[in-house]
C-alpha cells in the first residue's frame, strides 16, 4: 500500500515523524531528517471483548478528529468507535531530549456494558537483502533490529502476548502467541491487557517507540529501555509544551495582529504552522534543508522529495529571517552550502542533508546562481560583515562556473552539459536560468562593494576585484540583451520560458520577481502576465506552472499562485494579489499545511504536505501583505 499523505508531522532534532489524518504512524525518520525511513508500517489496535481486533486508524465503526496541541508538534487523535461506544485519545509527540516517541491512549466507556480490552501493536521495518530485520521480545519489549539501528516498542506494563513470527496470518482474530523470543522477521506484534473498563470509566494508557543506534550492545540497549521506562509522560509532555510554544514565541517575527476572523485564524495557523514545519526539515548538524517529509519512497509517482536542493533551500532560507531563524540560515550556507560545493563551483541537483550527494539525473544551473543570490540577501537582512567574508572564495568559485556557463552559452561552444529547468523536465537554455545568473553577478558586485574596505591594504585583489565588477556589468548587460532578443517572442507578445518549446511558465515571472531584470510595468511584462492568466489561470483561481504541465494530473501549484500574487503586489493590484492569497488559504488543510499542489475540483492538496518551498513563499507573500495594509 502506498502511503502519499503525510497529514501531520512531528519530530525533535533527531527524529522525524508522519501520521495519517486518521492518527496512523506512517514513517519514522532517525538519524537524519531525510535517512533512514524506518518503518514500513505500524497498526494499533483494540480487540474488545470478544471481538476480531479493530484497528485504530481504520475500522467502518471509527469516528476522527484530530489536532494539534496549540502552538506545539503535539498531536492528538480523537477517535469514537461507535460500535462498542469507546471514546479514544491518542496523544503523539517526540520527546525533547530523548530518540524517543511518546504516544498515549485515554479510553473512555461511554456504554451501558463492561469492556474489555487488549491492546495490539503490530510493526514492521523496512528490510533488504543487505540489511535484514529481525525481531526479539525480552524484558517486555519488542525490539525489531537490523544491522544499523534497533527500533523498541515498550510501556511500563508487562506484556500480555507477543508474536514474533508469521503474526499477520492470525492478528485479525485478535489473538497474537508464539513461543519463540527471537526470529527472522521484518514484523512482529505484541499485545498488553488494560482489563476491564466499566461504564463511564477512563483508563491511559502509554508505550514508547525508542530508536538505538546499536552502538551500546544489547545490555546497554535494555538498561536504557529501563531507564525509560522510568520517565514520567506528564513530564515529558509538559517539556515538549513548553519547548514548543517558547520555539513559536523566540522565531514569531511577522507581527501578525490581525482581526478575529476565521480566514484571520486560519492565516495565523499557517504561519504558526510554518514555524513549527522548518525545525523538522532542518538537519541540525549540517545545516541541510529537505524540500518535505517523503510521500513516495518507492518512486511509483515521482523522483522523492526528501532531499535537499539548493534553490529550494535558499527559498527556505528567504523566510527563515523573517522567522528569525538566521543561525539556522547561516549554518546552511557556511556550513552545507561549503561542504557539498564542487571543485568547479557548481552544486549538483540534491543532496542528502548530511551533505551527501543524493541521486540525481542532471543539473540546475539556477541551484548554483542561488546560493549566490540567496548570500546576499541574508547580508541584506544581517549586516553582517563578517558572514559575507567567510562566504567570499566559495561564492568566487561559484561565480567562475556561472559565467563559463554564460558565456558558453553566447559563443555556443557547447563545453557544457545542458542545464535542465527549475521544475527538472526541461534540458536546454532556459528564461529562469538565465536570469538567475543576471542575478547572481548583481548580488556578487554588491558583496565586492560592501567588502571593498577588506581589499585596501591588498592593490592586486583590489585591482582585481575592481575589474570583475566591471566584467560582470558588462556581462549583465550582454544577459539582458540575449533575454530581450532571444525570449520575446513578437508574435505571442509575450516572453516565453525556453528556446525550444517556446511556452508560458510562471516562472518567467522571475526576472521581475525575485530576481528585478525587468520592471513590474514595463509594456513587455504586462503582456507575459497577460498571457500567463490566459494559459496557467485555472477557474478557481489557482495558477499551474506551465502550458502542458502533466505532472500528476497538471494541478495549480501553491508556489504558481503566490508567484502572481507577489506580481500584483509589485504593481499595486491588492484586490487581485489578495483574491490568489484566499485561494492558498482555502486549500491549506486542516492543520495549516501547504501542499505542492491542489486538486481544483476537491480544493484539496493534491501532492506532498508539507512542502517547505511552499510555506516559504506564504511566509514572504505573507510580510508584504501585511505592509502593504492588505490584510488587517
Amino acid at each position: 500500500m502506498e502511503k502519499y499523505f503525510n497529514d501531520a508531522i512531528i519530530g525533535n532534532t533527531k527524529i522525524v515523524a508522519s501520521y495519517t489524518k486518521k492518527g496512523e504512524l506512517l514513517r519514522l525518520y532517525y538519524q537524519n531528517r531525510d535517512y533512514k525511513q524506518i518503518i514500513d508500517f505500524f497498526n494499533t489496535g483494540l480487540k474488545i471483548n470478544d471481538s476480531a481486533i479493530i484497528y485504530l486508524h481504520r475500522d467502518i465503526n471509527n469516528m476522527y478528529k484530530q489536532y494539534y496541541e496549540e502552538e506545539t508538534n503535539i498531536l492528538n487523535t480523537e477517535i469514537l468507535n461507535t460500535y462498542f461506544n469507546l471514546r479514544i485519545l491518542q496523544t503523539d509527540f517526540a520527546s525533547i531530549k530523548e530518540n524517543i516517541i511518546v504516544k498515549k491512549y485515554k479510553f473512555t466507556n461511554e456504554n451501558t456494558i463492561d469492556l474489555n480490552l487488549n491492546f495490539l501493536i503490530h510493526s514492521g521495518l523496512q528490510t533488504s537483502q543487505n540489511d535484514k530485520t529481525s525481531g526479539r521480545c525480552r524484558n517486555d519489549a519488542l525490539m525489531q533490529y537490523n544491522h544499523e539501528y534497533t527500533m523498541c516498542t515498550f510501556a511500563k506494563e508487562k506484556l500480555h502476548s507477543s508474536q514474533i513470527n508469521n503474526t499477520t496470518a492470525n492478528i485479525l482474530e485478535g489473538q497474537i502467541y508464539d513461543k519463540d523470543y527471537i526470529g527472522m522477521s521484518s514484523d512482529s506484534s505484541i499485545s498488553y491487557d488494560l482489563g476491564t473498563l466499566k461504564p463511564g470509566e477512563t483508563r491511559e494508557f502509554e508505550f514508547y517507540i525508542y530508536i538505538d543506534d546499536n552502538k551500546s550492545g544489547l545490555d546497554g540497549l535494555e538498561k536504557t529501555i529501563e531507564r525509560i521506562r522510568k520517565i514520567d509522560f506528564r513530564t515529558e509532555y509538559e517539556v515538549a509544551k513548553k519547548y514548543w510554544k517558547k520555539y513559536v514565541k523566540e522565531h514569531n517575527g511577522i507581527n501578525l495582529e490581525l482581526t478575529d476572523t476565521p480566514k484571520n485564524r486560519k492565516i495565523k495557523e499557517i504561519y504558526i504552522r510554518t514555524i513549527l514545519l522548518y525545525p523538522l526539515l532542518i538537519n541540525d548538524e549540517t545545516g541541510g534543508i529537505t524540500a518535505a517529509v517523503e510521500i513516495d519512497e518507492n518512486l511509483t509517482k515521482c523522483g522523492g522529495y526528501c532531499y535537499c536542493w539548493p534553490r529550494d533551500a535558499v527559498w527556505m532560507t528567504d523566510a527563515m529571517n523573517t522567522l528569525k531563524m538566521r543561525k539556522e540560515v547561516e549554518k546552511f550556507y557556511k556550513n552545507f552550502c561549503k561542504n557539498t560545493q564542487s571543485k568547479n563551483g557548481m552544486w549538483e541537483q540534491r543532496f542528502y542533508t548530511d551533505g551527501r550527494l543524493a541521486p540525481c539525473w542532471g543539473y540546475q544551473i539556477d541551484e548554483t546562481a542561488s546560493v549566490i543570490f540567496g548570500i546576499y540577501n541574508h547580508y541584506q537582512i544581517t549586516q553582517d560583515k563578517k558572514f559575507l567574508k567567510d562566504n567570499l572564495k566559495m561564492c568566487e568559485k561559484a561565480l567562475n562556473f556561472l559565467k563559463k556557463y554564460i558565456i558558453d552559452i553566447f559563443e555556443k561552444t557547447n563545453k557544457f552539459h545542458i542545464s535542465y529547468d527549475l521544475w527538472e523536465m526541461h534540458e536546454g537554455i532556459n528564461l529562469y536560468s538565465i536570469a538567475s545568473i543576471f542575478a547572481a553577478n548583481s548580488s556578487m558586485i554588491k558583496i565586492y562593494e560592501e567588502l571593498k574596505e577588506e581589499f585596501v591594504k591588498n592593490r592586486v585583489k583590489q585591482e582585481n576585484v575592481n575589474k570583475e565588477k566591471e566584467e560582470l556589468r558588462k556581462l549583465n548587460v550582454k544577459i539582458k540583451e540575449y533575454i530581450l532578443t532571444e525570449f520575446y517572442d513578437k508574435d505571442k507578445k509575450s516572453f516565453i520560458r525556453n528556446l525550444e518549446d517556446r511556452q508560458i511558465d510562471i516562472s518567467i515571472l522571475g526576472i521581475v520577481e525575485p530576481f528585478e531584470i525587468f520592471m513590474p510595468k514595463e509594456k513587455k511584462i504586462e503582456n507575459t502576465v497577460e498571457r500567463i492568466n490566459m494559459t496557467l489561470r485555472t477557474y478557481t483561481g489557482g495558477y499551474k506552472r506551465f502550458e502542458g504541465d502533466h505532472y500528476m494530473g497538471g494541478n495549480p501549484w501553491v508556489i504558481a499562485t503566490l508567484w502572481m500574487v507577489n506580481y500584483y503586489l509589485a504593481i499595486g493590484e491588492k484586490q487581485k494579489a489578495k483574491e490568489g492569497f484566499d485561494y492558498i488559504i482555502k486549500t491549506s488543510t486542516q492543520h495549516g499545511f501547504l501542499a505542492e499542489q491542489i486538486n481544483n475540483e476537491a480544493m484539496k492538496p493534491a501532492w506532498v504536505i508539507g512542502l517547505g518551498w511552499s510555506h516559504a513563499m506564504f511566509i514572504t507573500t505573507l510580510k508584504k501583505m501585511i505592509e502593504k495594509g492588505i490584510l488587517k
